[in-house]
């Protein structure tokens, strides 16, 4: 079965306190995005990634393949108004059935173990999300009030959200809604039962500065452990 990579990649330097957008900032030596491309690259060569880019960014992108001679071959789809629009734009240069694994740019460390997970559940069962246990005691407020709640009954949740390519093609005919934060919520609400599988704790999302020290740290620790 065919995979397909949608990597969205529409964030901004807002958090990190840069001009740059935080999927293009250097992380051991070359873009955190090119990090993220490689990734799903070593899981499946064959794979068609598909790279969606707000419009305004396309040129830049193009430069920094250039700068770091990145020449893993991709698609590129414009970005939307939202990431539902964004995943749409980027659905919509699949061609064929498979395996669709949508990714945030800056998740660069998702481990080949959560990948492959994920491929194998949603090729299973139609769709698979990666989460994490909550580890940290949880206090739910309401009103003037707040309380503890039972953390054994969340999870953090993580990307690639995984989908057997016709259930996330009929999910995002649907009409955009507010309630959607994840590829998972579109197909929650179109009908589709939702499988959870464990992710790596690694798989962070790069936000803030103190997220690019602790990649940093993360890759270099890999690196050392492969040398050996």
């Amino acid at each position: 079965m065919k995979n397909y990579v949608i990597i969205v990649a529409g964030g901004s330097g807002s958090r990190m306190g840069t001009q740059i957008p935080k999927q293009f900032l250097e992380l051991c030596g070359r873009p955190v995005l090119m990090h993220t491309i490689q990734v799903f690259y070593d899981f499946d060569p064959e794979s068609e990634l598909i790279l969606v880019l707000p419009e305004t960014q396309h040129e830049f992108w193009a430069g920094l393949c250039l700068k770091y001679s990145f020449s893993l071959p991709h698609q590129i789809a414009n970005g939307g108004e939202t990431r539902f629009h964004s995943v749409n734009n980027g659905l919509k240069l699949i061609k064929g059935e498979g395996i669709v694994f949508i990714h945030d740019g800056v998740r660069p460390l998702v481990s080949l173990q959560t990948l492959t997970r994920c491929c194998e559940t949603a090729a299973n069962s139609g769709n698979a999300i990666p989460v994490l246990p909550v580890t940290e005691s949880l206090r739910k407020k309401e009103g003037n009030q707040n309380y503890s709640v039972d953390r054994s009954l969340f999870f953090n949740v993580q990307t690639p959200q995984t989908f057997r390519s016709e259930i996330i093609l009929k999910s995002f005919l649907q009409a955009y809604d507010q309630a959607f934060t994840d590829d998972a919520s579109v197909a929650e609400k179109a009908g589709f039962a939702i499988n959870l599988v464990e992710g790596n704790p690694e798989n962070i999302k790069i936000t803030s500065p103190v997220d690019l020290i602790l990649a940093e740290a993360l890759i270099q620790k890999t690196s050392d452990f492969l040398e050996i």
